[in-house]
């Protein structure tokens, strides 16, 4: 049993048990939380297709915690002028273990 599902604009393929991370939400750790964004649900047997959501499809999660991500590196340079600049980032997550899948 698997879904498909959109939390803070972005596309997660999951399943029951599953620890993802996601885009910072405004959850505290140890909250339930609900997505009612289901794109696909599919049991063993049938898939349902949402146009454009799955009717009283939900997912249940958990938040886990809060986490940054590995730094990326920002390197600028143009030959020949003298000119470099180097910025890092950090993107600000949340780890979530999905709970339940409600079709």
């Amino acid at each position: 049993m698997y879904a498909i599902v959109e939390i803070g604009g972005q596309q997660f393929k999951i399943e029951k048990d599953q620890k993802i991370f996601v885009n910072r939400l405004m959850n505290e750790e140890g909250s339930e939380l609900e997505f009612e964004n289901v794109l696909l649900f599919a049991d063993g047997k049938k898939i349902q297709v949402g146009t454009p959501l799955v009717e009283g499809a939900k997912i249940k999660a958990k938040v886990l915690g809060h986490v940054k991500s590995d730094k990326i590196l920002v390197f600028k340079k143009k030959r020949r002028k003298g000119y470099q600049k180097l910025n890092g980032h950090r993107q600000p997550l949340t780890q979530i273990q999905i709970e339940e899948l409600v079709a």
